[in-house]
């Protein structure tokens, strides 16, 4: 037994691998997530054009429509939710189409990684970007119309909805990077799919800013929860065919 030492060690080892790949992935997905992120710091063009777009269809809508306090509550979280979603749409379209332009987008197929952790380093850069968007614009809504939007429940619905369009425009934009007409492409292939996620944001922040009974609010806030979990996880199992040649 003095003989052979690594009879008492392999059962350590064996058991590192399945440790040691989840920690590669969790690696691989944040690697990509910094990398856009430095990349939007040095040129600061996406998130900026999302800003200045965020905030003029904010000042149009208050001097468009005269409403009354009543009226604007009503409406409010409908403006609301369509600044975010066109602003949001402006960002996933570079998603992919920055890589292309680059020249990247092969490398980083190539990569020894799993491809599945490209989709959830875009998505999570995606969404940290239209966070950022509305982190900004959500006090100046505030100010110009009048209505507090910081309620604890109101952010839980704005992380929901954020991160089920970031999910899906995500995997769409994967697909409509490869099209001639991929800025027009992606629109007309992300909204269609996300109105449930949208119906279900604008009317679960109606109910929250008009102080409705949960009962009411319920079952929008769970069509969120479901339609994230539903499409994340379609997104997780065909995102290598997408993107495959």
């Amino acid at each position: 037994m003095a003989d052979q030492p690594w009879k008492q060690v392999e059962p350590t080892t064996a058991a590192r691998p399945g440790t040691s790949r989840f920690a590669a992935y969790l690696k691989a997905i944040f690697a990509i997530v910094r990398k856009d992120v430095a990349a939007e710091a040095r040129s600061k063009e996406l998130v900026s054009a999302m800003l200045i777009f965020s905030l003029l269809v904010v000042l149009i809508f208050n001097f468009a429509l005269e409403l009354d306090r009543a009226a604007r509550e009503n409406v409010a979280a409908g403006v609301l939710w369509v600044t975010f979603i066109f602003a949001g749409t402006l960002g996933l379209n570079r998603t992919f189409a920055a890589e292309m332009d680059r020249g990247s987008f092969d490398g980083l197929l190539l990569a020894p990684i799993d491809r599945t952790a490209i989709y959830f380093g875009k998505m999570i850069g995606a969404a940290l970007f239209m966070l950022l968007v509305e982190a900004i614009v959500m006090p100046v809504f505030s100010v110009l119309y009048g209505i507090l939007l910081f309620k604890p429940m109101l952010l839980v619905v704005v992380l929901l909805g954020t991160a089920g369009y970031a999910g899906v425009g995500t995997l769409l934009a994967s697909m409509a990077v490869h099209t001639r007409a991929r800025d027009v492409m992606l629109p007309i292939l992300l909204f269609p799919v996300t109105i449930p996620v949208v119906i279900a944001a604008v009317k679960a922040s109606t109910g929250i800013l008009l102080a409705a009974e949960w009962g009411d609010v319920a079952p929008w806030f769970n069509l969120l929860l479901v339609y994230d979990t539903i499409f994340i996880a379609v997104a997780f199992m065909v995102f290598d065919y997408l993107v495959e040649e």
